[in-house]
């Protein structure tokens, strides 16, 4: 079992950079791939990006390419979401994941955060 707790959310401007953190329990973090997801209202929950297990391959959606950065530090059981050059249209909740392999869609995924809103104003 794994517990992920998001956190980091809030509002921010267009144009602006927000970091997310998403906290691991147990001792078996660093045997999951890590993923972050995104759900817009009205909309269904989309992959945004993954992290491999040693953090040394990371996959992106392409409405996100050379904006947002995953990273993972497997010795404090943390994964990172950086964003920047944010838009209105990245307005959605976060969701930490976290699953064996690459999973670029919701029913494949192993564990959820709660998580966390993120609202970018024009």
């Amino acid at each position: 079992q794994v517990r992920l707790v998001e956190s980091g959310g809030g509002l921010v401007q267009a144009g602006g950079s927000l970091r997310l953190s998403c906290a691991a329990s147990g001792n078996t973090f660093s045997s999951y791939v890590m993923e972050w997801f995104r759900q817009a209202p009205g909309k269904e929950r989309e992959f945004v990006l993954a992290i491999s297990r040693s953090g040394g391959s990371s996959y992106y959606a392409d409405s996100v390419k050379g904006r947002f950065t995953i990273s993972r530090d497997n010795a404090n059981n943390t994964v990172y979401l950086q964003m920047n050059s944010l838009k209105p249209e990245d307005t959605a909740v976060y969701y930490c994941a976290a699953a064996e392999e690459v999973r670029y869609f919701r029913d494949d995924i192993d564990y959820w955060g709660q998580g966390t809103q993120v609202t970018v104003s024009s």
